[in-house]
């Protein structure tokens, strides 16, 4: 694997990375649970997850992708294919989110709480499958974000936790 091609997988993800990250600086408001409780009866996903972070966060991931196809057309070879991967990107994303939300509420875990793996990979397997129709990368690049995004997202978080956007750094 060389290493121009573990920066391509890189530059792939980078709308599901910025879209992971975006509801941090965009959320709050309405919770998209609407504050409704799950048969457990615990929340559905918690206030955490609202409705302005979730479209927030893929819109600004979309637009990411669209910054990135001026700056390398080829890579993505259209416009049209590079606002579609983008949305799939970022969309599936903040889904896997939403779906790890939902696993650490019937685990009992507070809002904020780490869930180690879950919260570094949920949004990364889950954006990957559902951009794999447009675009997809090799297992070898696969494997490098399966190893590298964990430290992006520790630091992402540390990072936001120091600007004072998160009050806590993971």
């Amino acid at each position: 694997m060389s290493l121009s091609s573990l920066l391509w997988a890189f530059w792939y993800i980078v709308p599901a990375y910025i879209a992971n990250a975006s509801p941090v600086l965009v959320g709050g408001g309405r919770p998209i649970d609407g504050g409704r409780t799950w048969g457990d009866g615990r929340r559905i996903f918690g206030d955490g997850k609202t409705w302005r972070g979730f479209i927030g966060g893929v819109a600004i991931g979309t637009a990411s992708g669209v910054i990135q196809y001026f700056l390398t057309p080829d890579f993505y070879g259209s416009l049209e294919t590079a606002i579609l991967l983008a949305f799939l990107l970022s969309f599936g994303a903040l889904f896997g989110d939403l779906v790890g939300s939902f696993f650490k509420r019937r685990a009992n875990l507070p809002r904020g709480y780490p869930a180690i793996g879950l919260d570094q990979l949920g949004f990364l397997i889950s954006a990957l499958a559902f951009a794999y129709p447009v675009k997809t990368l090799d297992s070898g690049q696969i494997i490098f974000l399966l190893i590298v995004s964990p430290f992006v997202h520790w630091g992402a978080n540390y990072f936001a936790y120091r600007m004072g956007w998160k009050s806590v750094p993971w």
